[in-house]
């Protein structure tokens, strides 16, 4: 059996359009020894696929992160084989709140060294001594009381179109630089509450236990992130106290948790908190955009990027070659990455 996609893009997408069932996204993790990640993908592949899932994986010596679709009508199927897996027996699954658009198209797992890129060392502490972790009410509850500091362990870009009502949404661009940032602004408060909180709670599980390491005494956590945390709230009644959107790393870009919009299109500046792709694949900047400038401006980010979706294909491999000669030994390429929000 062939261990990787084979199709392209138009081809897998015609085929979920054609689909007469629904689709459920989930996601899920588990810091966890894995002995043999190479054989423990190339199977897990094979099943996954059988099951006619899509997602994208991240498997390491150090465990899995999954983010990841199945047809409706398979996901008894697909529990059980989660729990045949002794490293993931009883692993808690999160499922997303709406699905207005497909949330992946294809089935990728990767082999890495970490299942979250954070920078950090292993061996120099616990990454086991972790933060005590909070269900959703019990976070709910504490995020409302003025003495804890609440913190937003995800980018700019995801904390700018939802977040805690009084969170501390640190202005950066990486995870990695992150808990650093975190750990040296708050060294004078190691003796304070603090909540921590993610998307689905694996960034939060190695944060936590990097703060308990540098003397932090009461790190606490969001158990199953926002997504737990909506769901919760949700099931419940109760008003969340998480407002706008919680950004999801699959191709609907984020789902709503309340009615807030928070962010402004990056172009005109009119409230907006819908993600996109420059439309131009070479520049492929991620950046708000409303559905008027979208018009305008053909989806791209832009006047250079829509003017290049007019080149023939030599004629955008020249600008490609410019493109590489212009931001080879500069950091401008990076800042590409990273919209200037509007302000």
């Amino acid at each position: 059996m062939i261990l990787h996609n084979k199709y392209s893009k138009e081809e897998l997408l015609k085929r979920l359009e054609s689909e007469t069932f629904k689709r459920k996204t989930l996601s899920f993790y588990r810091y966890v020894t894995i002995d043999k990640p190479w054989d423990f993908r190339n199977k897990l592949y094979q099943e996954l696929t059988e099951l006619e899932c899509n997602g994208r994986i991240y498997v390491a010596r150090e465990g899995i992160n999954a983010q990841m679709n199945v047809p409706e009508h398979n996901k008894t199927k697909l529990q059980a084989l989660l729990n045949s897996y002794n490293e993931l027996q009883d692993m808690p699954i999160k499922w997303a709140l709406e699905e207005k658009k497909h949330s992946f198209h294809k089935m990728i797992i990767k082999v890495r060294k970490k299942i979250v890129a954070d920078g950090l060392n292993d061996a120099d502490f616990d990454p086991s001594n972790v933060g005590r972790h909070l269900s959703p009410m019990e976070f709910h509850r504490l995020s409302k009381d003025e003495n804890t500091i609440v913190v937003d362990m995800r980018n700019h870009y995801e904390s700018a179109i939802g977040r805690f009502k009084n969170a501390w949404c640190p202005d950066v661009d990486t995870f990695r630089e992150e808990i650093e940032l975190v750990v040296n602004e708050l060294s004078d408060k190691k003796e304070h509450k603090i909540l921590l909180y993610c998307t689905g709670g694996v960034r939060c599980e190695k944060a936590s236990a990097y703060m308990r390491h540098k003397g932090f005494q009461d790190v606490n956590q969001l158990h199953g992130g926002i997504i737990a945390y909506a769901d919760e709230m949700c099931r419940l009644g109760i008003e969340s106290n998480f407002i706008g959107k919680n950004f999801v790393f699959d191709e609907r870009l984020g789902e709503a948790v309340t009615e807030d919009i928070l962010g402004h299109c990056h172009q005109c500046g009119t409230p907006c908190d819908s993600y996109t792709n420059c439309a131009n694949d070479d520049c492929h900047l991620l950046f708000i955009q409303c559905e008027a400038c979208a018009t305008r401006h053909a989806g791209c980010c832009s006047d250079e990027c829509k003017s290049v979706l007019s080149l023939s294909e030599p004629e955008r491999f020249v600008y490609r070659n410019k493109l590489r000669e212009k931001y080879a030994e500069s950091q401008i390429f990076r800042s590409r990455l990273r919209p200037k929000l509007y302000t």
